[in-house]
């Protein structure tokens, strides 16, 4: 546990929250600060930083938890759909701790999640998928 950390605060009782679900490897909570009524945050009971570089049994806890929580979000609320993501790194965000946004989407909402897009030039997708496959 980091003492200095609200996620691990919130997992050990310390800190305030509207727990949605919890088991031995996480718990799930209402976010302080929803987008849209049901937003949620998926979060490892460990302190770990990066949902990426977790380890398998808890990365598997964390989306079984998040589909878990979806299922009763999705009788509770009816939404149109969800958008579930995570931020990494420096420049997206300032929680320490790992962990998985679910939001509820619904027609009228005014959440965004839009990406600039642009096309796959062939070339460059080629070489990228060389590189990959070579990491892998």
């Amino acid at each position: 546990m980091n003492d200095e950390c609200d996620f691990c605060r919130i997992v050990a009782g310390e800190k305030s929250a509207h727990v949605l679900y919890e088991d031995e490897r996480t718990v799930a909570v209402l976010d302080q600060h929803p987008a849209v009524t049901g937003h949620s945050l998926v979060v490892p009971r460990s302190h770990e930083e990066e949902v990426l570089t977790i380890d398998e049994a808890t990365t598997t806890a964390v989306f079984e938890t998040l589909r878990c929580v979806a299922d009763a979000l999705e009788t509770a609320l009816d939404p149109d759909g969800f958008s579930v993501f995570h931020t990494s790194g420096p420049l997206v965000g300032t929680v320490e701790h790992a962990h998985v946004h679910l939001v509820p989407r619904f027609a009228d909402d005014d959440v965004t999640l839009s990406l600039s897009r642009d096309r796959l030039d062939p070339d460059d997708a080629a070489e990228l998928t060389a590189r990959v496959r070579d990491a892998l």
